[in-house]
């Protein structure tokens, strides 16, 4: 059973590195559920300080995967109405079946929303755009250093008790 929970928790940790690209896959959440996994074994003795640390960093980053493309947006002098776009593009395109939909779709989201506010100002709502697609890369950035990390953790945590598994 052990090796069982200890494939589960590697395969969660591969998916969740491909997951920080893919917004349709929470990735960060499943690296998490591979910790999980790894501490359901009887090899590894729990630690809820690591499970709990690594729960709290889970959902700040969940939740910063919203914020910062919309922080982009406003850093590139959006509006709120090119951040309304962006968080609605955010949505419509992880839904949406289009390749890369979840990149494109928040920018055209925040471009549209700054049309909508500035109809005049072609060259601001394309900023507000541009925000907007690298606050979507700079937290898709984020994401995949810390499941990255979250693998390092696993792989660490499986060798310090290699011959409980093998």
């Amino acid at each position: 059973m052990d090796i069982l929970f200890l494939a589960l928790g590697f395969i969660c940790m591969i998916i969740g590195i491909l997951g920080s690209f893919l917004p349709v896959l929470p990735g960060i959440s499943i690296s998490w559920i591979g910790l999980l996994f790894l501490y359901f074994t009887n090899a590894v003795p729990a630690n809820y300080w690591i499970l709990g640390i690594t729960l709290l960093i889970t959902v700040i980053i969940s939740l910063l995967d919203y914020v910062i493309p919309a922080k982009g947006t406003k850093k590139f002098g959006g509006s709120s109405y090119g951040i309304w776009g962006t968080n609605i593009g955010l949505i419509v395109g992880i839904l949406a079946p289009i390749p890369f939909g979840f990149i494109i779709v928040p920018f055209l989201g925040a471009f549209l929303g700054e049309l909508l506010y500035d109809s005049k100002n072609h060259k601001r709502a394309l900023k507000a755009a541009t925000g907007s697609l690298l606050g979507f890369l700079a937290s898709s950035f984020v994401t995949f250093l810390v499941c990255v990390m979250y693998l390092g953790l696993f792989l660490v945590i499986v060798w310090q008790y290699k011959s409980e598994f093998f």
